[in-house]
């Protein structure tokens, strides 16, 4: 059994966590983390995690940016490992996020779904075949219209994991509307679309001469990235101290 604290257990994640957690025989939530306490939970809920004394085998976060530095310091000090989902981190976070891995597990990843995870895979090998043979490459991803960051960070990451096998080679456009020239074989065309309710689409387009492989992945629900999280603290479970990501998490 995997105990678990959900850190942001009344935002929407948390609330989805909690559900699928509560069909998993192998996992349970032993307490949660939020200022807000407008929902009965069946585990006890902590305004502040300084406060939890709750025994538990890894934290799953998905709260604010705001609230991270704290759940590190705690994960630190309790050495409990965590799955850390929360977006939008400063540069100082993200240096603290390493100094915490050098002492306790901390799994960061651009995102939580198996299936992205999966696909950051495919599209290295996929790549590895095509771009050789001529083929250029351009990332299009949709999300809806309350996003306000692009390209999202799974398109960047779906562009670094290509890139990665090529040494770095191909340089990322994502405007052409400034310069009237012709593509260059030696970049990757990344574009955003932003509309509706779209949860999270990703396209990524192989062209090459007289025929077209594309790869996609779509999410139909934010219930993906919770899944992946709970996948995710299973995996990290007793681990020793390290960064980690959902690659390490589908081997």
């Amino acid at each position: 059994m995997t105990r678990v604290i959900m850190h942001g257990c009344n935002g929407k994640m948390g609330q989805m966590i909690t559900s699928i957690i509560a069909e998993d025989p192998e996992v349970e939530i032993v307490a949660g983390i939020d200022v807000s306490n407008h929902i009965v939970n069946t585990y006890p809920v902590f305004a502040d995690i300084a406060e939890c004394d709750v025994e538990a085998d890894v934290v799953i976060d998905f709260c604010i940016a705001s609230a991270i530095d704290g759940l590190l310091d705690y994960c630190m000090a309790r050495q409990i490992p965590c799955v850390l989902c929360t977006t939008g981190l400063s540069e100082a976070q993200l240096v603290k996020v390493e100094e915490t891995s050098k002492t306790v597990a901390v799994l960061k990843s651009a995102n939580m779904s198996l299936g992205v995870n999966m696909l950051l895979k495919i599209v290295k090998e996929a790549a590895a075949t095509l771009a050789p043979a001529g083929f250029d490459i351009e990332i299009v991803e949709k999300h809806h219209n309350l996003k306000v960051d692009a390209p999202s960070g799974t398109a960047l990451a779906l562009a670094d994991s290509i890139n990665e096998e090529f040494d770095n080679a191909y340089d990322y456009i994502y405007d052409r509307s400034q310069v009237r020239q012709k593509r260059s074989k030696q970049e990757i065309g990344i574009s955003a679309v932003r509309g509706g309710t779209i949860v999270g689409d990703h396209d990524i387009i192989f062209a090459g001469n007289d025929e077209v492989v594309t790869l996609s992945h779509r999410a139909y629900s934010k219930a993906v990235f919770a899944k992946g999280a709970v996948q995710a603290a299973k995996f990290l479970k007793g681990k020793p101290a390290g960064r980690y990501d959902m690659k390490d998490v589908i081997g």
